[in-house]
């Protein structure tokens, strides 16, 4: 990875404060001992996005996934990749990923999306799935995500849509309850649009059925 002091290099400015940071990672840390559990009840659609992310990566693409949870992604696309780095700002996600058998070309790391320590242009691929919708400051994750990038780099974020219909709304109140608040409640055309705004063309996009619908996204960063 490339490093420097200059101000290309450096972490976006804004970031959270620590204690915020602290508070953020509370219910992830508690949910990570059912999140496989939970995420098996979309399985379905999980097998479907593992193989459209598998479709935009390349072999020799050094790959950094953002908020992989227990690396479920990480390790199912691992093969079709150089390398990958999967992170989560949880340390019990990433606890129970390193538990997990991984090939030698997978590593897990605690690290934060809105304040990554890489230096720019550092990656092929970013890939952060069902995420960008519970984070207090998703544009701060994706200004991130466009430093780091390479210029020709892809992003790849799919991500639930909230929004939409009363089976959404009624789910998205119990989580909620939970404890994992949904901050973005975006119909998938709000989440393109959202995408747009902060930097990124879309080059293809699916909703792929689920509990609720996920939006599956390829983008690159917008060329001025």
């Amino acid at each position: 990875m490339t490093t420097g002091s200059n101000s290309r290099n450096a972490p976006p400015r804004g970031r959270p404060r620590m204690d915020e940071t602290r508070d953020n990672r509370r219910p992830w840390n508690r949910f990570a001992g059912i999140y496989d559990l939970v995420i098996k009840k979309d399985a379905a659609a999980y097998a479907q996005m593992y193989e459209l992310v598998s479709e935009d990566l390349r072999a020799d693409m050094n790959v950094l996934e953002l908020a992989t949870g227990t690396g479920l992604i990480a390790l199912n696309v691992a093969r079709f990749v150089l390398r990958i780095e999967a992170t989560d700002f949880s340390p019990e996600m990433i606890a129970r990923a390193k538990k997990k058998p991984a090939p030698a070309n997978v590593s897990f790391a605690v690290s934060d999306a809105t304040n990554l320590p890489y230096g720019a242009e550092s990656f092929d691929a970013v890939i952060i799935s069902n995420a960008l919708h519970v984070m207090p400051k998703p544009e701060l994750a994706l200004e991130n995500i466009r430093r780091v990038l390479k210029p020709d780099g892809v992003l790849i974020a799919p991500t639930f849509s909230h929004k939409g219909g009363n089976k959404q709304t009624a789910l998205s109140a119990v989580l909620r309850i939970a404890g994992v608040p949904v901050r973005s409640a975006w119909t998938p055309d709000e989440y393109l649009n959202f995408l747009r705004r902060n930097g990124f063309e879309t080059s293809r996009h699916r909703i792929i059925p689920a509990m609720f619908p996920l939006v599956y996204v390829a983008a690159r960063v917008h060329k001025k």
